[in-house]
This record gives structure tokens, sequence and C-alpha cells, in this order.
């Protein structure tokens, strides 16, 4: 967001009388972000109460306004449009931008800045990039302060269904760092001591009752963290019969799929509302549960979503499944039109009971890089594997890795009471769940590594996939 020519004269004023560092400097400088999440939060609070149609009337008026802005400024749509005889007015339906390219994470890495906005100040660029799971780093660009303020806006507005408030304190596992084993130390507080940042790299069977007992010293109202971290502590709390948080209201999941065995763990170890929610760091779709279902609901005022099948076309009706294309409505800086994210979901049957007007999602089957092929060249989602199930009691962790069709090698950490029964049950379990259509071979190991953001990835896709050569399918 560009700064006012007043707000540039008090900035001046200010270090003029060597006060560039002080608390009231660090205040101004917040005042774009706080704007950004102030306008939309208050969009969000008067629009969760609109009919359908206005919904639509609204997104419709976005996507123009988005348009018009991209092929005047954004030389990468103003030749899209071009190449295609098309101008932005062409677009008068939601279905009209089926006239428009899909872009791709290879579009975007190859035309990187021709795909930034040019009436921006270089300075208003902020660039990111995601972690690189699919074996595709991509970078873009936020606008500086005002992304993360709106993003962070929806996510107030997805969590205020469970209750949250800014006083509340959380405890976050989400990939920190922090702490050593020199000092036994894992955690910290942040955001004037509400949350209580745990390192989730440090989470064993020795550091764990440590983990536990600041858990419940610290009282926290929400844990927010990925599905595999809260799955650790879980899992352990299970196995030991320790007692939930009793201040613990909700669990709330983000950044990884929720599988439908991890929730289950969830509820049994802590006791409460498991809370989920399915966006991308690209910011083109953003989707979370409510108060009185596990659909996800689509925010239509971050984006406009398509769900397309292997030939590129529309998928319809509840229950079809597709890919995710998205189309941001929050990033003008850096516009992504009909961006294909490698995510597949299943349409949901609106609308829901809590009378949001919103899309909804049945279910997020994961990214594309997280499914499956089988010998006949078929799609299964690691949905199809419940972890939860009495087939892997003595299972600590597990890693599928694939590099042929229809052959799998399961990566194993056994506990100490695991036998070769237990690997005969469980290959007798998955060769039903695969239906005989893929081979798999147990292999013992160690410990699972995780990505470089502290994630534990259940499957390794080496195979080069391609949406168009197969089929989904779900077991679910």
């Amino acid at each position: 967001m560009a700064m006012s020519i007043g707000m540039r004269m008090i900035f001046r004023r200010l270090k003029a009388l060597g006060l560039e560092n002080s608390v009231t400097m660090r205040a101004l400088r917040v005042l774009p972000a706080y704007s950004a999440y102030r306008e939309t939060y208050a969009l969000l609070q008067e629009s969760r109460g609109w009919s359908r149609e206005r919904l639509e009337a609204y997104q419709l008026q976005a996507l123009a306004r988005l348009l018009d802005h991209a092929y005047a400024n954004v030389p990468y749509y103003r030749r899209v449009f071009d190449e295609r005889g098309l101008v932005p007015e062409d677009i008068q339906t939601l279905r009209d931008l089926e006239r428009l390219p899909f872009l791709t994470r290879e579009d975007l890495q190859n035309n990187l800045a021709d795909l930034k906005a040019t009436n921006y100040p270089e300075t208003a660029f902020e660039y990111v990039t995601t972690g690189g799971s699919t074996g595709i780093p991509v970078g873009f660009y936020y606008e500086k302060g005002a992304s993360r303020a709106r993003e962070w806006a929806f996510m107030k507005t997805q969590w205020d269904r469970v209750g949250y408030r800014f006083g509340d304190k959380c405890v976050v596992l989400r990939g920190y760092i922090v702490g050593s084993a020199k000092d036994e130390v894992y955690w910290k507080k942040t955001l004037f001591g509400r949350w209580l940042l745990m390192s989730s790299h440090h989470m064993t069977e020795e550091t764990l009752p440590a983990y536990i007992d600041r858990i419940r010293r610290f009282r926290p109202r929400f844990i927010q963290s990925y599905p595999s971290m809260a799955v650790i502590l879980a899992r352990y709390m299970v196995d030991h019969e320790v007692a939930p948080f009793p201040t613990v209201k909700a669990i709330l999941c983000g950044s990884e799929n929720l599988y439908p065995w991890q929730r289950s763990l969830l509820e049994e170890a802590f006791k409460c509302r498991v809370f989920s929610w399915y966006g991308n760091s690209e910011q083109t779709v953003l989707a979370g549960e409510c108060e009185e279902s596990t659909h996800y609901h689509i925010f239509p005022e971050y984006g406009i979503v398509e769900l397309i099948g292997r030939d590129g076309r529309p998928v319809e009706g509840p229950g079809a499944m597709g890919e995710v294309v998205a189309t941001s409505l929050m990033n003008p800086i850096f516009p992504l039109i009909r961006y294909r994210t490698m995510d597949v979901a299943v349409l949901g049957n609106g609308p829901c009971s809590c009378g949001r007007q919103y899309p909804l999602l049945e279910k997020v089957e994961g990214r594309l890089h997280e499914f499956i092929v089988t010998k006949s060249r078929r799609l299964i989602s690691m949905t199809a594997v419940n972890m939860h199930s009495d087939v892997f009691d003595n299972v600590a962790q597990f890693q599928f890795y694939q590099k042929k069709e229809g052959e799998v090698l399961l990566r194993i950490v056994r506990k100490p009471g695991y036998t070769d029964r237990d690997t005969e049950y469980i290959l007798r379990e998955l060769e039903k769940k695969f239906e005989g259509d893929v081979d798999v071979t147990i292999r013992f190991v160690g410990k699972i590594p995780r990505t470089r953001r502290g994630k534990y990835q259940f499957l390794i896709q080496d195979l080069p996939l391609d949406e168009r050569t197969y089929r989904y399918e779900s077991h679910g």
C-alpha cells in the first residue's frame, strides 16, 4: 500500500527528531496494514449475511475491476487478451472466465516480471515463495503490509466461528524451530504473551511430557497446528492415557490436508472441536468449516473458484471431484487469474444449515502429488489409508514413496510392540484398500524426515503426475 504524502512528512519529522525507533514511529508503520485489515473485516461481517445473488454480484463487480486493472497494468494479461482478440468487457459472467487460459505454476515462474502490476511502486512488492513440496517451488508477490493484513481479516473471521478472540491464549505448532536440546526449552511466548510458539522439530517420545506439562500450565484456549504436528501430540496422549487440556476449546488445523483418521484421533485426544481450513500461499482460494458443518465454506469475497476435470472442463454437481482453479480477488499487485492450484477437492451440496450462502466443498482430497497411482492409472487419495484403525496400533510413523505406477514403498517407524503379525495385517488391509491394484513393500526406518517447514509428508510422489492422464478416485 503506497504511503500518502502527509504520512511521509510525519515520518521525516520524527526521524529528524531522532525518534525513528520510537513507539509512535512503529505504530504509524502499521497503520496501512491496520486499515487493510479493518476494511476487509468490516466487509466480511456484512457480506456473511448476503444472499447468493448478492454475493455473485459482488464477485462480478470485483472481477470486472480486476480484469480492467490487469489489462491496463499487467503486461502478461495484456498479452493474453490481445492474443485471443479479447477485451475485459467480453467477460460478462463468471462462466465467461473460461475464455481465458489457465495459469500454471510454470507459467507463473516463466512470466514472473510480467505479472507484476506496473502502477505500483517497486517498494510495494514483497517477494514470497512456497515450500516447493510439489517439486515446483513457486515465487510470487504480495502487496507489502496489505496482503497479509487482508489475509488475517479472513482468518479471524473463520476463527470467530469457534469463538476465537484476540485476547485468547494460543499454543502454536506450525513448523517453528524454537530453543534447543541443550537448554531443554522448546518454546517461547510472543504476541504480548498470548501465544506460545512451540518447536515442532524437537517433538519426540522423550520431550513430549515436557511439552504437555508446559501446555497444561499455559492454559491455552486454542491450539493452532499443522495436522501432522497435532497428531504427534495426540497419539502420545492417547497411547499414554494423558488427560485432555481442560481449557482448550478447539484445535485450529491448516496448511496441510486434514485426513479423516487425523480428525478422529485429535477429537479422541483433546475432547474438543477440530476446526480446519483450506487455502494456499498464493492467496487464490480460502475456505473453512463453520459452527455446524465440517464442509469447507468457500469465501466468495476472496476469490472465484472452479473445479475442473482431467479434460479441463468444469465438473458440476454435489460429489463431483476435480482440480481447484482459482482467481484471486485479493492481490491486484500480482493478479493470478484461473490459477491451477494442483489441489483436488469434492463439491458439496449447499447451502449449509449455518445460513451462509457460500459455495461448499464437501472435502479437500489434497494436493495432486498426494495421490497414489495404481497399475490401471487411477489416482487414489491418501484418505484411503486410515492410520487411526487398529491396523496401525504398533506404528509410530509412516510414509509412502512411489516412483513407479502400481508400486509403493511403505516406510514404517515401529513402536516397541511391533511384530511380524502387524506387517501381515497392514499388507492385508492395504490390499483391500487398493483392490489389488498397488503392490506394497514395507521397509522399517528409524525416523521419517520432515520438510524444511517442519511438516510430515505421508506420500513422497516421484511420478510426473499429469492430471489429464489419470482419473481421480477417493476411498474416504
